[in-house]
């Protein structure tokens, strides 16, 4: 998508070339290329959305990036899809740390893909003119339902199916916008046959749940607090959620600029990995920031 952002860089590459050949006579190396003394003309916009776990890997993007020699603007907690995928589409955001289940479901609400290629191949064809994902990672930060080991104990819970024999009222807590995604209520009674109601928790779904307030808890598999809460999530035998590794959503007129950068990243970065850098946020409490540095330096990133 050529947009007037596109023109307004290309305007400037052009101003810096030629000022380079005039003061050079035979410039032998390309200013906007980040790997050259000069370092990238432009500023790459990172976001993340309002979670600890996303502002991480947005965080390790923008230092690896910098590490290179891009300058790099960080606008970090903008909310959830609705918020700050129009800043992407516009390209007033130019990469965002996305799930690639979720981005699917949100372009294709009807999609049939659950694995992770499937998921993936798809992804890339309903995305906006002008959007690009990089490469997937194998990490996974993906929705699951969850209740406490004494209620898996007591109705012998294993499964999602399981779910259907159990003889007191079920409740899920979740966000808001659980109640109208594929995979929330009339998801569980279209694909398990099991009908919850359904109470709005946000930030407290796991205190709830660990309360008593709901019995079912809607937590990203990455969450530390399935262990170190003691919580039992149930096997989704029949796919009810599709696969969500963590993908890098990217504007097109900057993607193979800094793919080689954020692509090794995405290599580097495993489900258990993902796992630990929360463990780091939520129960050391270090920052994000510090969170990224160790983790980059540890991969040989830095």
């Amino acid at each position: 998508m050529f947009t007037a952002r596109n023109k307004g860089r290309l305007a400037l590459g052009a101003v810096v070339v030629g000022a380079a050949l005039a003061l050079s006579g035979c410039a032998t190396g390309d200013p906007l290329d980040p790997s050259t003394d000069g370092g990238s003309t432009d500023t790459i916009v990172i976001g993340s959305q309002a979670y600890y776990s996303n502002e991480i890997i947005a965080e390790i993007y923008a230092q690896a990036l910098e590490a290179e020699g891009f300058t790099v603007e960080r606008k970090f907690q903008i909310g959830q899809r609705d918020a700050y995928l129009p800043s992407l589409e516009s390209g007033e955001v130019d990469l965002f740390p996305e799930y690639t289940g979720n981005l699917l479901q949100f372009y294709s609400p009807d999609t049939t893909a659950t694995t992770s290629d499937d998921v993936y191949a798809e992804l890339q064809e309903v995305l906006p003119e002008g959007l690009v994902v990089l490469d997937q990672s194998s990490a996974t930060d993906q929705d699951s339902y969850n209740v406490t080991a004494a209620f898996a104990e007591e109705n012998n819970l294993t499964s999602l199916v399981d779910l259907a024999a159990v003889s007191v009222p079920l409740t899920l807590g979740g966000p808001a916008e659980l109640l109208e995604r594929p995979y929330g209520p009339k998801g569980l009674l279209e694909k398990y046959n099991v009908e919850v109601a359904f109470q709005a928790t946000g930030d407290t779904t796991v205190a709830d749940l660990l309360a008593g307030t709901v019995n079912i808890a809607n937590v990203y598999s990455a969450d530390p607090r399935i262990e170190t809460d003691d919580l039992v999530t149930l096997l989704d035998p029949d796919g009810l959620f599709l696969a969500s590794n963590v993908v890098p959503l990217a504007n097109a007129d900057i993607a193979d600029e800094i793919a080689p950068v954020i692509n090794a990243v995405s290599a580097a970065l495993t489900p258990e990995g993902l796992v630990a850098l929360n463990v780091q946020s939520q129960v050391d409490e270090l920052s994000s920031a510090d969170i990224a540095s160790q983790w980059l330096e540890a991969n040989g990133l830095g």
